[in-house]
């Protein structure tokens, strides 16, 4: 399978405490990568990485061959984040989040897909409310509608199920491996909850005190 991500000996420090350890591993295109550990594993830290907002110590990150420090804006534009740990600006409508996250990545036909994903999200008849007014599940999946605004070709998700509901977790489990199966999308996704790593996973990685202790297929 192709190499779509690539991370060599990361290490994160700050004030001397090291939130990441010489953490190593690939993400093959099509691939779902379940990445698991409990609070302060260093999972969100790891996220942040590979999204540019945190500038490593050292290490090396490759997306599609290229590093991210020299060709950010390139692979930003290639790929996309959600997490239940960060909202969407509450005095937009729904309609009109989506169409400002899709303008930002200049996606062609912008409201055509916008209303593609709030009918995928069923968040369609909630189009014209404002965002303030979603509930968290409505919420979480208006985030993941944005994620997937640029139809990117690997998707980010921190811990996107924490804190909704089982039946609502569910739902979007099960929107987010659908969709992930159809367009053959590369995704990571942390979570430290087990159960749900081994139901959508490929392959699992154990994250501890900032280390890959275990990797493997759930099986």
């Amino acid at each position: 399978m192709e190499t779509v991500l690539e991370v060599k000996n990361l290490i994160k420090e700050f004030h001397g405490y090291k939130a990441l350890s010489g953490v190593s591993f690939t993400l093959s295109k099509g691939e779902f990568l379940g990445i698991i550990g409990p609070n302060g594993a260093g999972k969100t830290t790891l996220l942040n990485c590979l999204l540019g907002l945190v500038t490593p110590t050292s290490g090396e990150i490759r997306f599609f061959g290229l590093k991210l420090e020299s060709h950010a804006v390139s692979i930003l534009s290639r790929i996309n984040f959600a997490s239940n740990y960060v909202g969407l600006p509450l005095s937009l409508t729904v309609f009109e989040n989506l169409l400002v996250y899709g303008l930002l990545y200049e996606v062609p036909k912008v409201k055509a897909r916008a209303e593609y994903l709030l009918k995928l999200f069923d968040l369609w008849e909630m189009r014209n409310e404002k965002t303030r007014h979603l509930s968290s599940g409505q919420m979480m999946r208006l985030c993941l509608a944005k994620a997937l605004i640029n139809e990117p070709e690997i998707l980010l998700l921190d811990e996107p199920t924490a804190g909704l509901d089982p039946e609502i977790a569910e739902k979007v489990r099960r929107l987010i491996k659908d969709y992930q199966k159809e367009k053959k999308l590369a995704v990571i996704f942390t979570s430290h909850n087990l159960d749900e790593i081994e139901e959508l996973s490929d392959r699992i990685l154990f994250l501890h005190k900032g280390r890959i202790l275990a990797e493997g297929t759930p099986k």
